[in-house]
């Protein structure tokens, strides 16, 4: 019995300490599920700590990397190739450490287009507007959305972002031309790419010395490659635009061909003007005498502007060796007050005030000459060239004046004489040295009259040259500004009005008669285009291209009527195809009306 007792006892006792062992077990297990728990939300709250460092908007940590981990990345692109695509992302994340971007893989995944392997002949696209250049492709890895359990965790970018390579932040003209003017006509492609968009750079460069130009495109402080490894080791934007429209350029620099004004010219002075504008109110400069209308637009000519000429003046290279020689003449032969500026001792924002109100901008050839953009209409930009420097072969500026709507007079002057140029031989390379050079070449560089055209960007000749000091001849540097000035257009007659061109003629028809076995009459009648009676156009004509079917050259006619009779060359009892369009002022053409069949 006593037995029986004690070993009830001892099996309660049992039974206790088992149970107390489950639930020290059970705490055990959930203070450490807790401490799990605790340590997810606490890195969760770095994480998002670590996101607003990045920016001000807010985000739902746990969401966005919930979305990324169920749907994975998303990309829509528009453009056939390369060199004209542009890709919207959801969630494209970039790896730090790897320095490559990382498309995730999930069943919710968008890829468009999906290439594949042709995605790498040569790239989805170009970073930046500079067309098919090896070092500005962009393209990414891909890793499955599960992969992200073994992966850092990601730091997301709430903002809407643009992604994009600077070319050359160091050099005012691609600084507008390859960069400004590109990303702010991207951004007006897309609602969502407003003012509180965020760029980020990729190229990997620094700041640049005109970094603050760049901040003039949204309210928020761009990024550089090199800042997203503070952020953390996987970055993820949850939404952003990738690469550049190149509808805004107007020149190629000579990477495939000597450089020069591309084939396919698609902006005008127009835009050109809106962006110079835009550009102009976010620094708050107003041109001179602006004021003084109320805020009209920048656009107008002020009948009491102070007319006046600016002359760009350098400091380290590229000298106007006598410019206070070139300022008086400059001041007799126009009558008007001259004023210099400089790059190296004046704010941007000072110099684009003097040139906005300028009549006449002269400088020798250079990156500061982009500022021509800020001329107002009519007024002249009068570019300077060293010794042995061939203007005709580089003309990004003279482009930039000619483009239509742009109404800037474009006038170029060279040295001819070698005596009034200073050269710098023993210069390091970049700035036109050529001590390093075989002996041999450098006397061939010494002894040249003319740099021949050459490819970008290092050839020591043309460094050599448009690195040297002029003295410009001021007898000779007069006689070229008046030549040039006589085809300068009246500016009272310089309008802002876009360019506009004809609609297609109305009502084509034809008819035929024939006269003899040999002879026979084709009249060809229609309407005037619709917006014709809307606008007022000093001239307007008419092509007609009258094609026999199955041959394949066409007869073509101007005409100044709407119908005509046409008997030369017209044969009877023939087929002929009749093409008819509208032309104003001998140049703006209009599109073909749909072809007429005309059997005589």
């Amino acid at each position: 019995m006593r037995a029986s007792a004690a070993g009830c006892r001892m099996g309660v006792g049992a039974l206790l300490n088992g149970l107390l062992v489950s639930v020290l077990a059970a705490l055990l297990w959930k203070y450490s599920q807790l401490s799990e728990q605790a340590a997810l939300l606490e890195e969760e709250l770095h994480m998002t700590q670590q996101t607003r460092e990045v920016s001000q908007a807010r985000i739902d940590y746990h969401v966005a990397l919930q979305a990324l981990q169920d749907h994975g990345t998303r990309m829509v692109c528009t453009g056939k190739m390369h060199t004209d695509r542009l890709c919207r992302f959801d969630y494209l994340c970039y790896c730090s450490e790897a320095e490559e971007f990382v498309f995730f893989h999930s069943n919710s995944s968008v890829m468009l287009p999906n290439l594949g392997p042709r995605r790498f002949q040569p790239a989805l696209l170009d970073l930046s507007s500079v067309e098919d250049h090896n070092t500005q492709y962009f393209n990414f890895l891909e890793l499955p959305a599960a992969a992200l359990k073994f992966m850092p965790k990601p730091v997301f970018v709430p903002d809407v972002t643009l992604i994009l390579n600077r070319f050359n932040p160091d050099n005012l003209m691609h600084v507008f031309h390859d960069d400004l003017l590109p990303a702010y006509y991207t951004m007006k492609q897309y609602l969502d790419l407003d003012d509180e968009a965020r760029l980020v750079f990729m190229e990997g460069w620094g700041e640049g010395p005109h970094f603050d130009l760049y901040r003039l495109l949204s309210n928020k402080q761009p990024l550089l490659k090199e800042q997203l490894r503070n952020f953390g080791k996987l970055m993820c934007f949850t939404k952003s635009y990738v690469g550049l429209s190149k509808m805004t350029t107007w020149y190629q620099y000579g990477f495939v061909q000597p450089q020069g004004p591309k084939a396919n010219i698609l902006v005008s002075g127009n835009e050109i003007r809106q962006f110079a504008r835009a550009l102009m109110e976010k620094m708050n400069v107003t041109r001179p005498g602006e004021a003084d209308k109320g805020g009209g637009s920048v656009e107008e000519e002020s009948p009491k502007r102070d007319d006046y000429v600016v002359v760009f003046s350098r400091s380290t290279t590229r000298l106007i060796l006598n410019e206070a020689e070139l300022i008086m003449a400059l001041v007799q032969e126009f009558q008007m007050r001259v004023v210099t500026v400089s790059l190296e001792e004046q704010s941007f924002s000072s110099i684009v005030r003097v040139i906005s109100g300028a009549s006449v901008l002269v400088s020798m050839h250079g990156a500061q000459l982009i500022t021509s953009l800020f001329l107002p209409r009519g007024a002249a930009v009068v570019e300077l060239f060293p010794f042995a420097v061939n203007p005709e072969q580089y003309t990004p500026y003279k482009t930039l004046a000619s483009l239509p709507g742009m109404d800037i007079h474009y006038v170029s002057w060279r040295n001819l004489v070698e005596e009034d140029t200073v050269t710098h031989p023993d210069r390091p390379w970049e700035q036109g040295g050529i001590a390093h050079l075989e002996k041999e070449e450098q006397r061939r560089i010494l002894a040249s009259k003319d740099v021949p055209r050459h490819l970008c960007c290092r050839n020591p000749e043309w460094l050599f040259r448009i690195y040297q000091d002029t003295r410009v001849d001021v007898a000779s540097f007069l006689d070229v500004l008046r030549e040039g000035m006589k085809s300068k257009p009246n500016p009272k007659k310089s309008k802002a009005a876009g360019v506009v061109h004809p609609g297609r003629v109305r009502e084509p028809q034809c008819q035929t008669s024939v006269q003899t076995s040999s002879e026979a009459k084709l009249t060809v009648s229609w309407q005037i285009p619709w917006n014709l009676k809307y606008l007022k156009v000093r001239e307007v004509k008419y092509e007609v291209w009258i094609q026999e079917q199955g041959e394949n050259t066409y007869m073509p006619y101007i005409l100044p009527q709407q119908n005509y009779t046409f008997s030369e060359n017209i044969k009877p009892f023939t087929t002929y195809l009749v093409w008819v369009r509208c032309i104003f002022n001998k140049s703006l053409l209009g599109p073909f009306a749909d072809v007429l069949m005309c059997r005589t």
